[in-house]
């Protein structure tokens, strides 16, 4: 132990004795000083025996770190407390804020120890099943030091992605709206009756328990001791048991427990990061009615990749007829001004929101000023921001398609360029010069790969 003085960040749990670990226990023990929310001083007051003990209100985060600092800088040895885990909406983060910006460094006199402590998210869920099986992730609701619009778009992103949703803070006497804004956004991703868990107090003396579903979450009772566990779009509830399936099933029979024809044990799923595209080309081939934003919506991927698995085709894996070849990004510039020859063209265009627009122009009437690709003519001006190019493609289908795609970062569609054809067919000219600009960038492509390899 120092003789300048040390901290303990300690997470002690639940807050019942049986769920704090030995090194906890230990850590306050070798304190001088313990400092914490009154509420926790009161959970571990069975351990403060001969310990100066400093309470603090629950918006007092700061003081009970430099507090803490102070103490150790006089060679005391401090445990500042808090429930749970203190690295997860804990003390321990403002604590080192605090302290770097005195000047400390992991090299000072003062030394500091993080105790970690079983969190709230899996306290509450060990009461209720196994609904953190899956992936999951955690998000507060509480808007005193995060601002809404961040929050919303985390509960967007989550519910978008599919994960089990933990909230913290969802409600308190001020607080009201938040929860009720966090069920309209996972709403529009998630079922109705999407099971969710309602604890407050996991493990302590006025422990209660809510079983309910999302539409029906904020109508529970919910306050600021209370845990919300939100389950995802496979999580059930059976035997009062609230269970997220790990996915065995994507791979194995329930009954026998072998193999499904595809998969193999031991390796990673065919719709695993080394497989999914062929699963994709597969999908075109034994359907191939579909459209590439069918495709794109049956297996919830950005146009982008279904594009890039489509280039990826060979002879013994073809695509339904569809092809694509990469454009370097330093060549885009030199494609637009080839399309300049291929006269009248389809230009598509998605909104956000999901509207398209298609319009017909005429090849040349495209200019660029800094970051914008203006499109204009006497009946329309249509801008596209070209800093928000990462990709593009060139695309044929048999006889049916020649376009050019382009793709922002998230690989979701910037816009695309289509010939036109005349009488059902494509201008034989404009046809070569599509091809010619084709075989050129996949001769180029071609020649990388044998360097590559």
């Amino acid at each position: 132990m120092s003789n300048n003085g040390k901290i303990f960040l300690v997470g002690f749990g639940p807050g019942s004795k049986e769920h704090m670990t030995q090194r906890a226990r230990e850590a306050i023990a070798e304190s001088n000083v313990v400092i914490g929310y009154s509420t926790y001083i009161k959970l571990v007051k069975d351990l403060l025996d001969d310990k100066e003990v400093v309470r603090k209100g629950m918006t007092e985060e700061i003081d009970r770190c430099i507090e803490a600092y102070d103490q150790a800088k006089q060679g005391k040895v401090v445990s500042l407390i808090s429930s749970g885990d203190i690295g997860v909406y804990g003390m321990a983060g403002p604590t080192y804020e605090v302290l770097l910006q005195a000047g400390w460094t992991p090299q000072s006199d003062i030394e500091v120890e993080i105790v970690p402590g079983t969190t709230a998210l899996s306290a509450c869920a060990s009461l209720v099943g196994a609904p953190l099986t899956h992936d999951f992730c955690s998000i507060s609701l509480s808007d005193l030091l995060t601002p809404w619009p961040s929050i919303a778009k985390r509960l967007d992103a989550a519910g978008d992605s599919d994960f089990v949703v933990a909230l913290y803070n969802p409600k308190s006497g001020r607080r009201t709206q938040q929860i009720v804004e966090a069920q309209r956004i996972l709403l529009q991703y998630r079922k109705p009756e999407t099971p969710v868990a309602i604890i407050k107090s996991a493990y302590r003396d006025l422990q209660d328990i809510q079983m309910t579903t999302l539409d029906k979450m904020s109508d529970q009772k919910i306050g600021m001791l209370s845990t919300v566990l939100i389950g995802n779009s496979t999580t059930f509830v059976q035997e009062g048991l609230m269970i997220t399936p790990r996915g065995y099933a994507n791979k194995y029979d329930k009954l026998t427990g072998e193999t499904k024809d595809g998969e193999k044990a031991g390796r990673s799923l065919s719709m695993g990061l080394l497989g999914w595209k062929d699963c994709v080309r597969k999908y075109m081939n034994d359907s191939q009615n579909h459209s590439l934003k069918d495709v794109a919506r049956h297996f919830d991927a950005p146009m982008g990749e279904i594009i890039s698995a489509i280039s990826e085709a060979n002879e013994g894996q073809a695509a339904a007829g569809y092809e694509a070849v990469p454009i370097p990004l330093e060549n885009i510039a030199a494609v637009l001004d080839t399309t300049a020859d291929w006269g009248l063209l389809r230009a598509i265009v998605r909104a956000e929101g999901g509207a398209i627009s298609e319009l017909m122009i005429n090849s040349g009437e495209f200019t660029q000023r800094g970051d914008w690709l203006n499109i204009e003519n006497e009946h329309f001006h249509l801008h596209i921001d070209s800093s928000q190019l990462s990709s593009a493609w060139f695309v044929r289908h048999t006889d049916k398609l020649r376009g050019v795609q382009f793709f922002n970062k998230k690989n979701e569609t910037l816009f695309n360029l289509a010939l036109i054809k005349i009488d059902g067919k494509f201008d034989k000219n404009i046809d070569e010069k599509f091809n010619r600009a084709w075989n050129e960038l996949d001769l180029n492509e071609k020649q990388v790969k044998v360097v590559n390899e």
